[in-house]
């Protein structure tokens, strides 16, 4: 029987062939043509039932098993991001990007991947006691392409809703080349924008108290924020609160009317996923009120917590292990304070979503990280991230 690394070892050029015409040519945010082009262009001739996105570029392939099963055929979904970042490509690699935008996060590599395990399972269709549906989509990087793909049916596109969703992450640092890293449960943070308004009264520099200056105001909310989260919330199920912006005033000596301040707010668990938007317009009002001013919240909610479910997760690494070998995961301790919306699909159909060192020099603890624009990832780990995909989709078939 040919093993599923035997058939990714062969198909690793047309691979690396790929994801380096995808790495010089990146796309941004939902619209992604040339990408999706690309990639029907990987699957054409296969047998495979394919459809595109009516509000999104994406691509669906839904691969029919034909190995007999007793009862419900069961269904696996396997999903790998398309997009890249607005990011000038700074690495020097002779297929870099010269467009002003970069795979700065590796998708060319999870979009190559997925290709690969298709060809794979397309290649042992008879061995399938099931079916296979194949994600690929835009928009992780904002504005969120896994939303509109699940409202237009991506987890059903077999006939009815997928048993399990399985997804992977390549990264540029924290791990040496080719070591797969992940946890059961909460894998990734809940990510939210807050953005507050600190409404005063402007005048002269030199005669605050004939204003009302929004701006110590602003400052005041930002120092007390960071005490909201360390005194209202447990240590141990953190809330992170960071002004990434602040803005007001155009010259040193006018006092504006306004203030803005810009959040970034990330979260753990669905409780303080609910509880943090009141507390934050709590504490901001308040403060501002106190001063005689006003502050307007406006809060948005962004990706939810990646949460990792325990038996798929055990069949995603024990698979891991088989291939590669135990040297080759590490359990991360902690969860990764980044956020994904992979998590859409894992509130729906329990799965596992896990990451792979794809930096290939010695000094992968200091070196540049994810989103960098010396971000280097190697694609010789585009064999194993298809055999994975493969190999624990059969897996969980022959599960029912």
């Amino acid at each position: 029987m040919t093993s599923t690394t035997d058939i990714a070892a062969r198909l690793h050029p047309e691979l690396q062939a790929l994801r380096r015409e995808l790495h010089a040519d990146p796309e941004l945010g939902n619209d992604n043509p040339r990408t999706q082009a690309r990639i029907l262009a990987a699957l054409d001739g296969l047998d495979l039932e394919i459809t595109t996105g009516e509000s999104v570029t994406s691509v669906v392939a839904v691969l029919r098993g034909r190995a007999e099963t007793a009862g419900e055929r069961p269904i696996v979904l396997l999903r790998g991001d398309m997009d890249g970042l607005p990011v000038t490509e700074a690495t020097g690699q002779p297929f870099a990007s010269t467009t002003g935008t970069m795979h700065a996060c590796g998708h060319d590599l999870h979009v190559a991947g997925l290709v690969g395990a298709v060809r794979i399972l397309h290649e042992l269709r008879d061995e399938l006691p099931g079916d296979v549906v194949f994600m690929f989509q835009p928009g992780e990087e904002g504005p969120g392409g896994a939303a509109p793909m699940i409202a237009e049916g991506v987890l059903d596109a077999a006939g009815r809703r997928a048993d399990a969703a399985f997804g992977l992450h390549v990264i540029s640092a924290q791990a040496p080349l080719g070591v797969w890293t992940g946890r059961a449960g909460v894998l990734m943070a809940a990510a939210d924008q807050c953005y507050i308004a600190v409404r005063g009264v402007g005048g002269h520099g030199s005669q605050p108290h004939r204003s009302k200056d929004p701006v110590p105001v602003a400052c005041e909310i930002v120092l007390a924020l960071q005490a909201m989260v360390t005194r209202q919330f447990d240590a141990f199920d953190p809330v992170v609160v960071t002004a990434g912006r602040i803005v007001g005033g155009t010259k040193e000596n006018i006092i504006p009317d306004d203030a803005h301040i810009d959040l970034t707010v990330r979260t753990f668990s669905k409780t303080n996923h609910d509880q943090v938007p009141e507390r934050i317009e709590r504490l901001a009002r308040g403060i501002a009120e106190a001063h005689g001013l006003s502050a307007e919240v406006n809060y948005v909610p962004g990706y939810p917590v990646t949460v990792n479910d325990d038996a798929a997760y055990a069949l995603m690494t024990d698979t891991v292990t088989d291939l590669f070998g135990a040297e080759r995961y590490v359990e991360m301790p902690f969860p990764e304070a980044g956020a994904e919306d992979f998590s859409y699909v894992l509130e729906q159909v329990p799965g596992a979503y896990i990451f792979v060192s794809a930096y290939p020099g010695d000094d992968w603890n200091t070196t540049a990280t994810n989103h960098s624009p010396r971000a280097l990832f190697d694609d010789v780990v585009l064999a194993d991230c298809s055999a994975l995909l493969a190999e624990v989709t059969l897996r969980r078939l022959r599960q029912g």
